[in-house]
């Protein structure tokens, strides 16, 4: 996929990013080279490949689902600036 000065152009005004028009082109080469190397990693071949969530295989530590009471709750509090009842005060932010 190639992209020209113009698609650059109008992308940095919806963008609201002021370019320079002697750098348009050039942009747009970059651009153009870097669409190409994405539509690459689309041929390559990943049917056989395992879906992987990290590049080490490591397992979770599991631990026992247990319900708590959720601890002190003062010692919860002791960082807040303010609160209120057990609860913490917020600023508030709409009007």
């Amino acid at each position: 996929m190639a992209i020209d000065a113009a698609t650059v152009k109008k992308v940095a005004r919806l963008a609201r990013i002021d370019e320079p028009d002697d750098k348009l082109e050039p942009l747009a080469k970059e651009l153009s080279a870097i669409l190409a190397w994405i539509e690459q990693l689309g041929e390559v071949d990943t049917d056989d490949v395992e879906p992987m969530t990290s590049a080490v295989a490591a397992a979770l530590p599991m631990r026992e689902d247990v319900v708590t009471d959720g601890g002190d709750p003062e010692k919860v509090l002791a960082n807040a600036p303010k609160s209120v009842r057990g609860f913490y005060v917020v600023p508030k932010v709409v009007e």
